[in-house]
């Protein structure tokens, strides 16, 4: 099992669209940068995931996920009416990929960045490092039992 991070304004994929969502999967698509992409290639089914709003006035971890469904390509790469559409990308070599997320907790509180600043095992962190900008990462097991210690308070 792996531990993920994935990054999202609270709009566009955050908790109010897994609330909306109940029990069901959210297809976490649109990541167009291809580390990201990577890292979305290496989950898989039961991973654990945390989600993290950014671009909004709480900064932080809000909620716990797990990988739903194993990574297979985006659907929205082929779509022309989307925003994530990609002309040059190819049924036979897609260049995205997408995967299944289920909410399995809300945090009662924001898990602000600044409080993950000051935890040890976030030192050197690509998250806590200035200019980090990916929307998926990975997670050591030091940093989930870190957050999940503060998930509960």
């Amino acid at each position: 099992m792996a531990y993920w991070l994935v990054k999202t304004e609270p709009a566009d994929g955050g908790l109010p669209a897994f609330h909306a969502a109940g029990a069901a999967s959210l297809v976490w698509d649109g990541v167009r940068n291809y580390q990201a992409r990577n890292f979305l290639r290496a989950m898989s089914l039961m991973d654990k995931v945390l989600l993290y709003h950014a671009s909004c006035a709480e900064i932080g971890v809000v909620g716990q996920l797990k990988v739903a469904r194993v990574p297979y390509p985006d659907p929205s790469q082929f779509d022309p009416n989307s925003p994530y559409f990609d002309p040059g990308s190819h049924q036979t070599q897609p260049r995205w990929t997408a995967v299944d997320l289920t909410l399995v907790r809300a945090f009662p509180e924001v898990i602000r960045l600044s409080t993950l600043k000051m935890l040890p095992a976030f030192t050197g962190s690509a998250l806590t490092r200035k200019g980090s900008r990916l929307s998926v990462l990975p997670m050591t097991e030091d940093q989930w039992r870190a957050v999940m210690a503060l998930s509960t308070i």
